[in-house]
């Protein structure tokens, strides 16, 4: 064996011992990527139930809102007396200002 059979199995060496590094970063790289994307789906899923309760909550004071429109415009009486307790308790509420000012 001369020295280039030599020069030959050092380089052959140096290149399994380079492939044996970048097969072990690899096999690093994808165990830290699996992590990311199980903690990524941990977090994500609350973020999607609380999505979800908005959406129920949304949907809840449509309907809210639909029923009290429906309400009010089929009863004009129902419509001034409300307009008339809120007028009460603005008028309510000036009067508590001013005394306090006063005092």
């Amino acid at each position: 064996m001369g020295p280039g059979g030599i020069a030959t199995i050092i380089a052959a060496s140096s290149l399994a011992v380079i492939a044996i590094a970048i097969a072990y970063t690899i096999i690093r790289l994808s165990r830290t990527i699996d992590e990311i994307t199980k903690t990524i789906a941990m977090v994500n899923s609350p973020i999607k139930s609380i999505s979800n309760a908005g959406k129920s909550l949304e949907t809840l004071i449509k309907k809210f809102t639909n029923s009290t429109e429906s309400f009010f415009d089929e009863n004009p009486l129902a419509m001034k007396a409300a307009t008339a307790v809120v007028s009460a308790a603005k008028r309510k509420k000036k009067g508590k200002k001013k005394s306090k000012a006063k005092g």
